[in-house]
């Protein structure tokens, strides 16, 4: 099965490129933000509510 090119060029592009660092992050990662948003939302406002539900 013939490829797209020859392999002997496979990452030409991508090794050329100048490195630039990363930025840091602004906002938290989706499973760091998605883990506080279940604890704020399920954990503590179940805490919250179910107190003087049951006294």
């Amino acid at each position: 099965m013939p490829s797209h090119g020859s392999l002997t060029k496979a990452g030409k592009v991508r090794n050329q490129t100048p490195k630039i660092p990363a930025k840091p992050r602004k906002n938290l990662t989706p499973r760091r933000r998605n883990i506080r948003n279940y604890k704020r939302r399920v954990l503590y406002a179940s805490s919250q509510t179910a107190s003087p539900a049951e006294a």
